[in-house]
């Protein structure tokens, strides 16, 4: 699904959805769940992206929804893999996921990527990471032109955003702060994980009178 010129939504991971941003570089935005690399490489060469193309794997967060397919992929690509340092042991197993996420992380494995790099203050070539703790420590946004990556932090249905269920969030008062400081951002499309990309056309502003 485009969403704008050079940025897709991926049908192969519909329900999680991982991005593709095919610009100045070809960049991966999350990796959808276990299982669904195959399809998602499938969709790339539909795309006319082949796997060396793949430059960057940005993850959001350490979810494994969302970290599914990163090794595999990174295997398939050769792309660097990167996340924030807070998430970067979760995702390697040096600390359990808390809650329901580690009965989650038990139900659906995935391959450990490797040599992950961390986001550093300079961020990502062509993408702005903006840290957005609350649903994970380390959760970031990513900012591409008019585009919000915004991971498991908003969620849409039908025209409204709304966050996640506080028993997925490790901190809800952090997941407001961080959509507060969200607000100051030029963005006009909101990419999320789950439900589908919206125009922000005054979405992100409802959502911070509720």
């Amino acid at each position: 699904m485009k969403i704008i010129d050079d940025v897709y939504a991926l049908d192969s991971t519909k329900g999680n959805y991982a991005y593709l941003i095919s610009g100045d570089e070809t960049i991966m935005v999350d990796s959808g769940r276990p299982g669904q690399g195959k399809g998602i490489l499938s969709e790339l060469d539909s795309l006319g992206v082949k796997p060396m193309d793949v430059n960057d794997i940005l993850l959001t967060h350490h979810d494994i929804d969302h970290i599914g397919n990163a090794a595999m992929l990174q295997q398939a690509t050769g792309a660097t893999v990167w996340a924030s340092k807070e998430d970067i042991p979760y995702i390697y197993g040096d600390v359990s996921r808390p809650g329901i996420k580690r009965f989650f992380s038990f139900i659906m494995r995935a391959k450990k990527p490797e040599n992950i790099k961390s986001y550093g203050s300079e961020g990502v070539d062509h993408v702005e990471v903006i840290s957005s703790p609350g649903h994970t420590p380390g959760h970031v946004c990513l900012l591409y032109k008019d585009v919000l990556f915004a991971g498991d932090l908003v969620r849409s249905s039908k025209v409204e955003l709304s966050t996640p269920p506080s028993f997925m969030n490790v901190d809800d008062n952090a997941v407001m702060e961080s959509i507060k400081k969200l607000d100051s951002y030029s963005f006009n499309w909101v990419c999320p994980a789950h439900g589908e990309p919206v125009k922000r056309d005054g979405l992100w502003e409802r959502l911070l009178e509720d």
